[in-house]
């Protein structure tokens, strides 16, 4: 009986110990799968984490590339735009430069010019003046005429403002025996006509001071000289033809006019003031 106990004891005492055995194995299972639970999440967790700083870092790359690009692009638009303004402003100084060589140049040309000009001007000047001294020298050399040798020639005067005029009428009139007093305008000629009144009077039509209208409408009241004929220099417009007759003009020569025209028409104004030439 006693043996039996004891066996029976030893029995359960070996079942308590494996009892207790398995329950600390099974708590220390639990344990450990509680532990690699946690180390799996832990790990889980950094991972997910590592992934997010990848992402990011990933994703700060992207954007740092693209910003520099974005810098490129600008940096690049930039610097065309600054050669594309230094070109223009370059083909702007060489466009200056050209007109301004072209404004030289011009400057030179013309000052070149208004020189030849004054040259010729004086020259002509000249010349004028010594055709003037010229038909003066031919008029005092000028012979009577043979109808009346103690009798002086015929004074004509010619109004004109154009010196070449003056001169070619003064010459031709010297030739053909006539005496020449010259005024270079009307107001000239009405002053003249207070020293010498002449046979005949030529006058232009336009003259500064006094053109010829005025001076045939002042010679017309004037007292010693109103009967002497004047012949006016115009153009074949009937209207001055008109307007000539209405101030008193006696013949009036169309322009351009022949020298033998105009010494008839001076013949012809002398016969019909009884004058004989």
């Amino acid at each position: 009986m006693n043996q039996a106990w004891m066996s029976w004891l030893a029995a359960a005492g070996v079942l308590v110990t494996l009892v207790a055995v398995a329950f600390v194995a099974l708590r220390r299972s639990r344990h450990e799968a509680e532990r690699r639970r946690r180390a799996e999440a832990a790990a889980l967790e950094l991972a997910r984490q590592e992934a997010g700083r990848a992402a990011a870092q990933r994703a700060a790359a992207q954007q740092a590339a693209a910003e520099a690009e974005a810098r490129r692009r600008t940096e690049a638009a930039a610097r065309r735009e600054q050669e594309r303004i230094a070109a223009e402003q370059a083909a702007a100084v060489e466009a200056l430069a050209a007109v301004q060589a072209a404004y030289l140049e011009g400057e030179r040309l013309a000052a070149e010019q208004a020189a030849q000009r004054a040259a010729a001007q004086a020259a002509d000047r000249e010349a004028e003046r010594e055709a003037e001294r010229e038909a003066e020298r031919e008029a005092r050399r000028a012979l009577p005429p043979p109808r009346a040798r103690s009798a002086e020639p015929p004074l004509v005067m010619v109004a004109d403002d154009s010196k070449v005029v003056r001169v070619k009428t003064s010459r031709l009139l010297a030739q053909h025996g006539y005496r020449v007093v010259l005024a270079e305008d009307g107001a000239r000629a009405a002053q003249l006509i207070e020293q010498h009144v002449p046979l005949v009077l030529i006058t232009d039509v336009e003259m500064p001071q006094m053109d010829g209208f005025e001076l045939t409408r002042h010679v017309r009241r004037h007292a010693l000289a109103r009967h002497i004929p004047i012949i006016m220099i115009t153009s074949a417009d009937e209207r001055l033809k008109a307007e000539a007759a209405a101030a008193g003009v006696t013949l009036v020569l169309g322009k351009p006019y022949a020298e033998d025209a105009l010494l008839a028409c001076i013949a012809q104004a002398l016969a019909e003031d009884g004058v004989q030439a």
